[in-house]
């Protein structure tokens, strides 16, 4: 809970300035003083708090948050994105107008020397002198009023400082921002409609070394990151069930972040996975978000309908007349939680017979290199989404050793499946929801 509490308020921060920004260049640039501005100002504001709320909220059952606060989260980011992409070009228009307009012109010398006065409304240069009383233009002790007018002395009107054009600055406002809102609104629509789209099915062949042949071809069914929540309940689950025992796996791997709330909240949505079929079995290792979601319980339950969580332990699987060890650790989350152990490869592994392959459980991909010292074969991973919205997948590739897809490490192989569900905001962007068929070939 501590955990979540500083992600929210340094989230909370993040967006406060974000949306800072967001006014300046929505708001305060495009909306003259007055009404329009102030009401703009108000409505930044509240979509700023709405963002720390529904993270909060949804964790204390306003579920009700969920949508406006997730979908306001992806949009958020894509206008913030369009419009620092659109600074360069902005600032490059605005230099090259007033460049155009070229500076202003310096005022005519008198014969003394001193500089001459400013041009006056209607007298289309120096003051005209105070006209004899009874001549109609003026009397003593009167502002002196030029042939248009105007008082004489008076600036023209609507003189612009050199190099600055309200109108066309204006202007230049408006347009990138009707342009960043309509682009963002597509993108984040486009993306709503990809994550609640079926998974996509990703079928991979991976060379063992140490597969005996007679096992050429077992298939293990992966799936990871199925985020049940207040936006993803029973029907996401059945849809993920009923996908994966269409392939007729041999095995069947989740390998963590089943859930985001209580067994008391998403137990329901869970109950599907009592469903899964497979010859060999289905098992399930932690991801982070059980930690956050009462980790204990969910071992549970998820013992309860039928899938064997692997906690630092391995499971001898025989199968076509070969073994193959079936080993998973728990995520490097629960280290130090004093709720339940981190990942113990000792545990896991120490003590194996090396001459049988063996295929690890693993939810973070950054736990491969632990792997590899143990001689781990393949590891099978989540957590990543791969990225889930473009361009996140740079961001994560800091992080992690994979994002998506195979990697090796030594002599270890690394697949990382980019999940079927979505975390936060209801958004894929480039990244569609997958299920993954890992089809294990002898070297």
């Amino acid at each position: 809970m501590f955990a979540v509490l500083g992600f929210v308020g340094m989230l909370a921060l993040v967006t406060g300035l974000i949306h800072l920004y967001l006014w300046k260049r929505l708001v305060r640039d495009t909306l003259r003083p007055g009404r329009g501005r102030r009401i703009g100002g108000f409505l930044v504001l509240a979509l700023a708090l709405l963002v720390p709320a529904t993270m909060i909220g949804t964790q204390s059952g306003a579920y009700w948050l969920a949508w406006p606060g997730y979908v306001w989260l992806a949009l958020m980011f894509y206008l913030l994105l369009l419009l620092l992409v659109l600074e360069l070009p902005m600032l490059l228009v605005r230099r090259l107008s007033a460049a155009r307009r070229g500076p202003a012109e310096p005022a005519p010398a008198r014969v003394d020397g001193s500089a001459a006065e400013p041009a006056l409304v209607g007298s289309g240069g120096p003051a005209e002198p105070v006209a004899e009383a009874g001549d109609g233009r003026g009397r003593d002790g009167d502002v002196p009023v030029g042939p248009a007018g105007g008082p004489v002395g008076t600036p023209a009107a609507g003189l612009a400082t050199p190099g600055h054009d309200p109108g066309r600055r204006l202007l230049l406002a408006r347009g990138a921002a009707i342009f960043a809102g309509l682009t963002a609104a597509g993108i984040t629509g486009y993306g709503i409609r990809t994550a609640f789209a079926p998974p996509r099915l990703d079928r991979v062949r991976i060379p063992l070394a140490k597969l005996p042949r007679s096992m050429d071809g077992l298939r293990i069914a992966t799936v990871s990151d199925i985020h049940l929540g207040p936006l993803a309940g029973r029907a996401h689950t059945e849809r993920i069930v009923s996908l994966i025992n269409s392939l007729d796996a041999d095995l069947v791997a989740v390998v963590g972040d089943l859930v985001d709330g209580s067994v008391a909240e998403l137990g329901p949505a869970a109950e599907p996975l009592r469903g899964l079929r497979s010859r060999y079995g289905s098992f399930f290792v932690t991801g982070n978000h059980e930690y956050y979601s009462g980790v204990e319980e969910w071992v549970a339950e998820v013992d309860r309908l039928g899938l064997r969580v692997l906690q630092n332990a391995r499971q001898e699987i025989r199968a076509r007349g070969g073994v193959l060890d079936l080993a998973g650790v728990n995520d490097v989350s629960g280290t130090g939680t004093g709720v339940a152990a981190g990942p113990d490869f000792e545990a896991t592994l120490g003590g194996r017979d090396p001459s049988r392959p063996v295929v690890l459980l693993a939810h973070q991909p950054i736990q491969v290199h632990e792997a590899a010292r143990y001689g781990v074969d393949l590891q099978l991973s989540g957590h990543t989404h791969g990225g889930q919205v473009v361009p996140f997948n740079y961001v994560v590739a800091l992080q992690q050793p994979a994002v998506a897809g195979r990697a090796r490490f030594g002599d270890t192989e690394l697949y990382v499946t980019t999940g079927a569900g979505f975390w936060g905001p209801p958004v894929r962007v480039g990244v569609p929801p997958q299920v993954s068929l890992v089809e294990l070939k002898s070297a």
